[in-house]
């Protein structure tokens, strides 16, 4: 103990002069310095704490450097003074002498019951409460708050506003307690009124604004916060201006100073940028060394991205150093140290590259972590990587397997990183994931010109108990229809590769408004799923339900022999192929799809139904603006001497195709007036469907956190083929009904916003029918929602 206080004593007459300047004026000492004193001094028989109210007194005493039995020394009394103030317990610290007792008076600094923020609007509590250091229940020092007040200051600097001022106010309580109030008054905004720049010849100062972050302020610029002064962002414009320049060719460019001067009347910056461009080079010699026997410098040297005699591009270096690394990872050598070595011929404008790749051993997967799956299984996720322990390191599959992990759809991020093991040759795989939610309770609301309302609501679990289950339950009540349904899927059934689940469902259908008949189906369906391939899924399923058919009077034939009891069983089975890099929002890749559903496995109803989907992704420009093109086609072919009814023929609108109404194209039963115009009748339904729609998507500017993004699409396509047994002759004149099915294309054009609200996805439709036929139903507005838990 005493070699810790005089560690702790020594620490104090080092940083402490102010507390020792304070402690020798203390009145209350009677210290003498007197030669013949110190001889005489009296020894200490007692020591005494008074003042303390928190702090235990053998603490206090623990920090003297004298004890009873001591001569009282004045050197180190004053030591043990300034070791108390060093440690911040004490505002005051004063000793004195009666006789042979020493007695020490001491003043705690107060405990913070709560520090508060007043007047801050433009910046939350929490980010300021997360820079600043008092919090409550800790001591109270007037330097602490000073360096707060500092904090704060440098907090809304660096949002712009340098007319902030900061009042720190203290509020006395009882059992020695305070309140600490921030009164903050936060001024205007400080703009950047101008950015200019000096020395560029090659591109302009507009070209050159676009480049970096910082903005000039304008009124419309209401949702930004670039446009205000950052010192901070600043510097990081300078990195984007030299990027821009080495991408251009520009080797030798650099920024030389980057200077913001407050305009006279304070309301604004003018921010100057002094570039020095340099010359134009290209790329000279290329070449890649390394040691490595297992790999090639000929194949190497063939997948970088740099080339002899192109211009230089600063970002090709670093995309073949990240080549060359998955290169050797996919060799098994997962810690390779890839170094360019840039070589500037000013005579020459060129700049040689070698890229020079030191020894390393090859690499065995030691132990895979699994790091933050707070609720879902370790196993749920082991068993979509494609390593396992013991095997040679591959970067290839490391890759596979974070795209397995994240298309689980669990996790909002996912990333392997290989990090080194108990050895040279070892490594250990970190799978490192931010679970997400994955259970929805979703309604949905859908209108049309028609009375085309609908109110959808569904529970579901994607990720049920953390086991990766599907669990959903449905109700979706309308006017029109009403579906109750239960879905359960177990993604690894039986501990093997393969899905397995059921469905129960009851769905009544009321397509009065469209078709003048009434459905309803109960019954149930068992699934399996298993991978055909790494990208490839199949399934087959298996349907039994009973169909009721319920039709008004005086309507057509078509309909009208549809009506009764039947039972539907039905096999079933798909095929997916499946390359996209994201479930939730794909931004690259493709998919396609088959299904196939044979009818009259026992059953009443004969008839064999295919259909196809297909969709593929492509960012361009940037990666969040993404092009799509999707379409299917479907075809129902009835078999055995049957004819396909009217309920189980395809029905398209809505939001199968934006524009139109729930089954507001294809074959349908009309009638002229006696002006000789097509009066709509029934919606007869299709054998036969092909839809396709093209979709751009794109931010609309407004920043990340809103969650709002734009699109624009257009969609096309036809329906149409009824059995002969269902159409019905013109013969003319008026007020005779007779069907039309006629393969028409119909064409739609639109735009569609989608704003992730604090309540879930939101998303508006608009769309305009360009190609329609006169006996078609369209819409023009459409939205739904859901909501996340």
């Amino acid at each position: 103990m005493k070699c810790l206080v005089w560690t702790v004593a020594a620490f104090a007459l080092a940083v402490m002069p102010a507390a020792h300047a304070r402690a020798a004026q203390a009145e209350d000492v009677p210290v003498e310095t007197s030669a013949a004193d110190e001889e005489a001094a009296p020894r200490i028989l007692q020591v005494l704490v008074e003042g303390n109210q928190r702090v235990e007194a053998d603490t206090i005493l623990s920090y003297m450097l004298v004890r009873p039995g001591d001569v009282a020394d004045p050197r180190l009394i004053n030591l043990s003074m300034q070791t108390l103030f060093a440690t911040n317990l004490f505002a005051d610290v004063r000793v004195a002498r009666d006789g042979a007792t020493l007695i020490i008076y001491v003043r705690e600094n107060p405990v913070i019951n709560r520090v508060v923020l007043e007047g801050n609007r433009a910046i939350n509590d929490e980010r300021i409460t997360d820079e600043i250091q008092l919090q409550p229940r800790a001591l109270f020092t007037r330097a602490r708050v000073q360096t707060d007040v500092q904090r704060i200051l440098e907090v809304y600097r660096r949002s712009g506003r340098f007319a902030v001022q900061v009042n720190p106010q203290i509020v006395e309580l009882p059992q020695n307690r305070v309140d600490l109030i921030f009164e903050i008054s936060e001024g205007p905004t400080t703009g950047v009124e101008r950015i200019n720049f000096v020395g560029n010849r090659a591109y302009s100062d507009r070209t050159l604004r676009g480049e970096v972050v910082t903005t000039e302020a304008r009124w419309w610029r209401f949702f930004s916060s670039n446009d205000n002064y950052d010192p901070d962002r600043l510097e990081f414009d300078r990195e984007q201006l030299r990027e821009f320049y080495a991408d251009r060719g520009y080797a030798d460019f650099r920024v030389s100073s980057a200077v913001a001067e407050l305009v006279p009347d304070q309301s604004g910056f003018y921010v100057t940028y002094t570039v020095d461009e340099g010359e134009v080079y290209n790329f000279g010699e290329i070449s890649v060394t390394t040691e490595i026997p297992d790999l090639d410098p000929e194949y190497l040297e063939a997948i970088v991205s740099s080339r002899p005699g192109n211009l230089y591009v600063g970002s090709q270096i670093e995309a073949s150093v990240d080549t060359l690394t998955f290169a050797a990872g996919a060799a098994g050598y997962a810690f390779v140290d890839v170094r360019p070595r840039v070589r500037t011929n000013r005579e020459t404008q060129t700049v040689d590259i070698e890229y020079v790749i030191n020894p390393a051993p090859r690499v065995y997967i030691e132990r895979i972590d699994i790091l933050g799956n707070s609720r879902t299984l370790d196993r749920v996720i082991r068993r979509e990587m494609e390593l396992v322990e013991g095997d040679a390191f591959n970067q290839v599959l490391v890759n596979l397997s974070q795209q397995r992990v994240q298309r689980l759809g669990f996790f909002e991020e996912v990333e392997i990183e290989p990090v080194p093991g108990s050895s040279a040759d070892r490594a250990r795989l970190q799978v490192q994931v931010t679970e997400q939610p994955t259970g929805e309770l979703a309604f949905g609301v859908g209108y049309s010109s028609t009375d085309s309302f609908l109110v959808d609501f569904s529970v579901s679990e994607r990720n049920l108990r953390g086991r990766g289950q599907f669990l959903r339950l449905r109700v979706s009540e309308s006017s029109r229809r009403r579906q109750i349904d239960i879905r359960f899927t177990e993604p690894r059934f039986l501990d093997r590769n393969l899905a397995a689940g059921f469905d129960l469902f009851q769905v009544r259908s009321n397509f009065a408004q469209e078709a003048s008949f009434e459905t309803e189906s109960t019954g149930f369906s068992l699934r399996t799923g298993f991978p055909l391939t790494a990208s490839v899924e199949g399934s087959v399923n298996y349907t039994l339900r009973n169909d009721e058919v319920a039709t008004f009077a005086g309507v057509s034939p078509a309909i009208a022999r549809a009506a009764g009891s039947r039972i539907t069983s039905l096999v079933g089975y798909s095929v997916a192929w499946n390359r996209i890099d994201n479930f939730q929002l794909p931004t690259n890749g493709f998919q396609l799809t088959l299904n196939q559903e044979i009818a009259g496995f026992g059953g009443d109803v004969r008839y064999v139904r295919t259909e196809t989907r297909g969709a593929i992704y492509r960012n361009i420009f940037r990666p969040d603006i993404v092009l799509s093109l999707t379409g299917e086609a479907g075809m129902i072919l009835a078999w055995g001497g049957d004819s396909v009814r009217i309920n189980d023929r395809f029905f398209k609108g809505g939001n199968s195709f934006r524009g139109f109404e729930t089954a507001g194209i294809g074959p349908r039963v009309v009638q002229r007036n006696t002006a000789g115009e097509l009066v709509r009748g029934d919606a007869l339904g299709g054998n036969f469907y092909a839809i396709g729609a093209l979709e751009l998507g794109f931010p609309l500017g407004l920043p990340e956190q809103y969650g709002v993004r734009g699109s624009v699409f257009t969609e096309f396509g036809t329906i149409g083929i009824l059995p002969s047994v269902d159409q019905i002759a013109d013969v003319g004149g008026t007020n005779s009904p007779f069907t039309i099915d006629e393969l028409a294309p119909r064409l739609s054009v639109g735009v569609s916003i989608f704003w992730d609200s604090p309540f879930g996805p939101v998303r508006f439709d608009f769309a305009e029918a360009l190609l329609y036929e006169e006996y078609d139903r369209r819409e023009f507005f459409r939205f739904s929602t859901s909501t996340g838990f």
